[in-house]
């Protein structure tokens, strides 16, 4: 499989038992349906982000960029507790690709990303 951005290959590794596709040449990173969500509840797993996030703030710009797995246009998404981050995602297999640096910076809320999920799950209960 190539990369959606620079068309390079992937290398497949494991990591914690979740396996792991990361581009050899922009560091951008593809997780196949709910890999990320699986990652996500591992502590230290940002680990795999190893890419230069200034090299995946400049593919970040890329926008209109097909599926390597169904051919399909990918949509950009914000996460949804840091708006700043943005990620393509396929609608046909459920597949996401972050760029560089995004992944590690998706698991490193910033003191006022605490704050407002705590204030979040505080309003929720009441």
């Amino acid at each position: 499989m190539r990369c959606p951005k620079c068309e390079s290959e992937f290398e497949t590794f494991t990591y914690e038992n979740v396996e792991v596709d990361r581009c050899t040449s922009c560091g951008g990173i593809w997780f196949d349906a709910l890999e990320k969500e699986n990652l996500m509840l591992i502590q230290g797993a940002e680990r795999i982000d190893i890419g230069d996030k200034r090299v995946g703030k400049k593919y970040n710009e890329m926008q209109d960029i097909n599926c390597p797995k169904c051919e399909v246009k990918m949509l950009r998404m914000a996460d949804k507790t840091q708006f700043h981050i943005e990620y393509e995602f396929c609608p046909t297999c459920l597949s996401t690709f972050f760029d560089a640096g995004e992944f590690k910076d998706l698991n490193e809320l910033t003191f006022g990303e605490r704050f407002k999920k705590m204030v979040d799950i505080w309003l929720s209960v009441r």
